[in-house]
């Protein structure tokens, strides 16, 4: 790999990460417009309300940015970078399409996408933490508890497909991927997507970030552009995850007819599972705390290790 590629792959990488979630961000606005019939996200500059974005990012832009007084300033201004920059890295090493189309190929890299998003829970812990309140702090541990609770079942899930393929690498298993594949890893398919919106804190297991109810957690006293970061590493979290859970369980490049269209079957799968995470958001409750935590320990836990143990039983009897 030559310095011209190399330098290709950053670029269009850093492009994807920027563009990406701001398309998802969008399309959030429109679905809930016309699954909620909302008027206001229709009418912002004139077609379909197509400056609706562009006014959000103003909106923000003009806020002043507040610091509370007893706030640990260097920790609270660097927070929204720590909760936002591990996507950036995680998209890096994300096969898009075959021929090498990755940012960077890493040997153990599903390994390495799980060990990187979970230091995004550094940035709530430090939000909360360096707020100097103890709502914030509170939210920044509720926070943490919810992110550790639902790592288990997504490790364990994405262990299932790497012995089915034989491989950490992220090319190799989508390499290794057959269509009958689908039904056999659908339990972890279910369980990795569902624990990955949990650690996104997204509808319905928001409840540490519950708007109406705590204002926002650990985000409580953050106000315009390090609080349109967060946002941003919520949508840039949603990228992320509908790209894993398309490379690992539903074949990535792999068409259902041809593989042709190539890196356009990666998006195509990516979208459709982020349409999934917008339409849950409007059509599912908020968990209580206590559902929350024990969807996590009593459904999840259990339906990963069952989805292990029928991965190694078809494993020896294939072999």
């Amino acid at each position: 790999m030559n310095l011209l590629d190399t330098l290709l792959r950053c670029v269009g990488t850093l492009v994807a990460f920027l563009v990406l979630p701001l398309v998802v961000g969008q399309t959030e606005h429109k679905v809930m417009a016309h699954m909620q019939g909302r008027l206001g996200p229709m009418y912002a500059g004139g077609f379909h309300g197509w400056a609706q974005l562009v006014a959000d990012g103003v909106k923000f832009v003009q806020k002043e940015n507040v610091v509370p007084k007893d706030a640990d300033r260097r920790i609270f201004q660097l927070a929204p970078a720590v909760a936002l920059l591990p996507y950036l890295l995680v998209l890096l090493v994300i096969p898009v399409g075959p021929d090498g189309l990755v940012g960077q190929a890493v040997d153990a890299g599903i390994f390495f996408v799980l060990a990187v998003m979970g230091i995004g829970v550094l940035g709530s812990l430090m939000a909360g933490w360096a707020s100097a309140n103890k709502f914030s702090l509170l939210g920044g541990l509720r926070t943490a508890a919810q992110l550790m609770s639902y790592e288990l079942p997504m490790l364990l899930a994405a262990a299932s497909v790497a012995m089915a393929a034989g491989s950490v690498s992220l090319p190799g298993i989508v390499d290794a991927f057959h269509w009958w594949w689908v039904p056999w890893q659908l339990i972890g398919g279910f369980v990795f997507f569902t624990a990955g919106l949990a650690e996104l804190q997204r509808p319905p297991f928001d409840m540490p970030v519950a708007d109406s109810e705590i204002i926002f957690g650990a985000y409580t006293e953050y106000t315009g552009l390090r609080f349109a970061l967060f946002l941003l590493a919520e949508y840039a979290g949603i990228v992320v995850l509908c790209a894993l859970t398309a490379v690992l369980f539903l074949g990535g490049w792999h068409g259902p007819l041809s593989d042709s269209l190539g890196w356009l079957w990666t998006l195509l799968k990516t979208f459709a599972l982020a349409f999934v995470v917008l339409w849950l958001r409007v059509t599912y409750p908020r968990l209580r705390e206590d559902q929350l935590m024990r969807f996590a320990w009593t459904v999840l836990i259990p339906l990963a290790l069952a989805q292990l143990l029928l991965t190694g039983i078809v494993k020896v009897a294939i072999s």
